[in-house]
């Protein structure tokens, strides 16, 4: 613990603001933490607990030599008390890590709360300090109100190279919407997100299912759904012809691509969706030994197992005409939704254009952004970013240079492609080997190349764990049961 010259400002308790702060706190550094719900809500958050999971409970494959496999080692090496939980509360889901969605939250806001160092600030914040190290880790639902503030910090021309700014180039600096005016605001920079539906267990019908995992990789966790070629086109018809959820008159929706609705899908040609959510291949039907026409899959939700949500299955139609359509699955005729999907809007940042390697904003160093606004995609990556992000606000605390990891790790090629990419056509990533700089010499076995390329991850990670001599990195923490 160090003699701190300055406290941390974070804005956003959510997966990255969280983790954010506890780095903070572990490095002796006080930090105030501002999370305006439960006084200001979102569109699709439904607690007002920490580091809610909105979408999916799954924070991907665990499976060794992995792309997210690596970023998770990297995390726990470096301490992180979210995927610490997240194991903890750990739920049944083949060889991915998924989470009791409501345990998981329940135990990080509890740790953050029992941390003397972080100070709970449960008010919306408006203002970014001149001055003041502010982490801002407000997610993909930013209010309309910080949004503005953001978008003020970012728009200053770059330099013309003599110092004076030169609007010719400005790029497009923030993915937002005046939502609260009903008009888009200046720049449109932006995608859409989309939450999948969730059915109480005891509505599935059992004896038309059976339990399975891809390939038979770990254990049968997921509730399989097979459905004929007949049921797969009845079901795929009566999706098309399914109604949505009305735009508002000045909304173009612009999806992720990463995270399609299941209706966007389906639009793009009658196989499409066997040859993506509802893919049969390595589902062999346990009874039958034959590959179904297409599978639904449903993942654990909880500890109990009450509940399933159906994976892959986000889309943007209405609630009634949800359960039509979704009823028509094998096994879900009778089924009863807890959540049905929904969608809402994501904002982030031009991140090429504003941030450096150590995510703080070029023109204001002591502004710092983590999570999805700083346009990473997936739990996993806005977590690793919160680490990062509080890493290097407790570094300028003390007096010190943050220092950036390593471009070979999982966390500096994540980071080297939000900050490097093009920013004329800058969409959000997930972590992926194409993100990791190519082996010095040609692999051509591709499971080799992989094993290599995590191999030399971990070891310039750990090197530059050790580089950080102002900043200790303790053993990973215990979290409070």
């Amino acid at each position: 613990m160090f003699s701190c010259v300055d406290s941390v400002r974070i804005i956003g308790a959510g997966l990255a603001g969280s983790e954010a702060a506890w780095q903070c706190a572990r490095r002796g550094v006080p930090v105030d933490l501002f999370e305006m719900r439960p006084v200001r809500t979102t569109p699709a958050h439904q607690t007002a607990e920490f580091a809610e999971l909105i979408c999916s409970n799954s924070l991907k494959s665990d499976g060794e030599n992995t792309a997210p496999w690596l970023l998770k080692e990297e995390m726990r090496q470096a301490g992180s008390l979210l995927l610490t939980i997240a194991r903890e509360t750990s739920v049944p889901a083949g060889h991915a890590l998924a989470v009791d969605r409501t345990e998981f939250s329940r135990r990080v806001t509890d740790a953050i709360a029992r941390e003397p160092l972080i100070t709970i600030r449960r008010e919306e914040a408006t203002e970014i300090e001149d001055g003041q190290i502010t982490a801002i880790a407000t997610g993909p639902l930013t209010s309309d109100a910080l949004t503005m503030e953001i978008h003020r910090l970012s728009s200053t021309c770059p330099s013309d190279g003599d110092g004076s700014p030169d609007p010719s180039r400005a790029e497009p600096a923030l993915s937002e919407r005046s939502e609260s005016k009903g008009v888009p605001a200046p720049h449109n920079l932006y995608f859409y997100d989309s939450i999948s539906p969730i059915v109480e267990s005891d509505s599935i019908n059992m004896d038309r299912v059976y339990m399975a995992a891809r390939y038979d990789k770990g254990s049968a966790d997921y509730i399989n759904c097979p459905m004929s070629k007949e049921q797969y086109d009845a079901f795929y018809d009566a999706l098309l012809a399914a109604q949505s959820v009305e735009e508002k008159d000045w909304e173009k929706l612009n999806y992720f691509e990463g995270c399609l609705p299941i209706e966007e899908i389906a639009r793009r040609g009658r196989d499409t969706l066997r040859f993506g959510p509802m893919k049969p291949v390595g589902l062999k039907h346990p009874r039958t030994g034959k590959m179904p026409y297409a599978v639904v899959q449903l993942r654990q939700e909880n500890l109990r197992a009450d509940s399933y949500n159906l994976v892959g299955f986000q889309n943007h139609l209405k609630f009634a005409e949800q359960a039509r359509v979704l009823r028509l699955i094998p096994g879900l005729e009778n089924a009863r939704f807890l959540r049905y999907g929904q969608i809402h809007r994501n904002t982030y940042i031009n991140a090429p254009t504003l941030l450096t390697a150590t995510l703080q904003m070029k023109r204001h160093p002591r502004t710092l952004f983590a999570g999805q606004i700083c346009g990473v995609e997936g739990y996993v990556e806005s977590i690793a970013t919160g680490l990062m992000a509080g890493v290097h606000a407790a570094a300028l605390a003390a007096g010190g240079e943050p220092v950036p990891p390593p471009r070979a790790t999982a966390f500096g090629s994540l980071i080297h492609y939000i900050t490097q990419a093009d920013p004329k056509n800058f969409q959000p990533a997930n972590i992926t080997f194409d993100l990791l700089p190519a082996l010095a010499t040609q692999v051509r076995d591709r499971k080799e190349r992989h094993r290599r390329q995590c191999e030399l991850a971990l070891r310039e990670f750990a090197v530059w764990l050790s580089q950080l001599r102002d900043i200790p990195i303790p053993p990973p923490a215990e979290v409070p049961a």
